[in-house]
């Protein structure tokens, strides 16, 4: 990813702290069939590894699980908020007008290879940990063992999973830390003053 040194994030903290918020990832990678890509939820294991290891799975029906079998780079995509920046919000156009329109942005790439598997009682507990992750803000959180065996055991075939090292990360935080401070300030007026949730979201991010 093209990273201005203004914009660069390298705290392996914060960056895992981004995966750990992003619910849905964009996994990509090259094989026989060209370019691929599928939005899937993952885990991160921060502690396993250089920079942690992702795992998740895919749709037994999804050639793209092959391209990882056979070694193809991985790369994973998570992204964060983002929102268009208004060029009449910099303090700045009324004093010269040297401005344009730009957009601010939340991002982390990872890459690697991965290790593909479908052994049922390791994919039994990817599932139920990511079941777990994403029910626990539900008033009754749905587990795997509501689920009649037969049923759960055959959802299991139908995916693969894969565990994927990160072997390198990189992180853009593109919040006008190019810009003055005063032109910073009135992005970030700007964008909490917007009707949109992810713009406050991301002038939360400013502050």
């Amino acid at each position: 990813m093209f990273r201005p040194t203004a914009f660069r994030q390298d705290d392996l903290a914060t960056l895992h702290a981004q995966i750990d918020a992003c619910g849905l990832a964009l996994v990509s990678s090259a094989g026989p069939q060209g370019l691929q890509a599928s939005h899937l939820p993952l885990l991160l294991e921060p502690g396993e590894g250089e920079f942690g290891t992702l795992y998740g799975h895919f749709a037994r029906a999804n050639p793209q699980w092959r391209d990882l079998a056979a070694g193809a780079e991985v790369l994973v995509v998570f992204s964060g908020p983002e929102a268009y920046v208004h060029p009449g919000w910099y303090p700045s156009k009324a004093e010269h007008a040297k401005v344009v329109p730009t957009w601010n942005y939340i991002a982390v790439h990872a890459w690697g290879r991965a290790e593909v598997f479908d052994d049922a009682e390791r994919l039994l507990n990817l599932v139920s940990r990511l079941s777990q992750r994403h029910e626990a803000a539900q008033a009754r959180p749905w587990s795997v063992d509501d689920a009649p065996a037969d049923y759960l055991q055959a959802m299991l075939r139908a995916i693969v999973g894969f565990a994927l090292p990160i072997r390198r990360i990189e992180g853009q935080w593109k919040l006008s830390q190019n810009r003055t401070p005063a032109d910073r300030a009135g992005v970030r007026e700007g964008l909490q003053a917007s009707a949109q949730p992810r713009d406050r979201e991301l002038a939360a991010r400013m502050s």
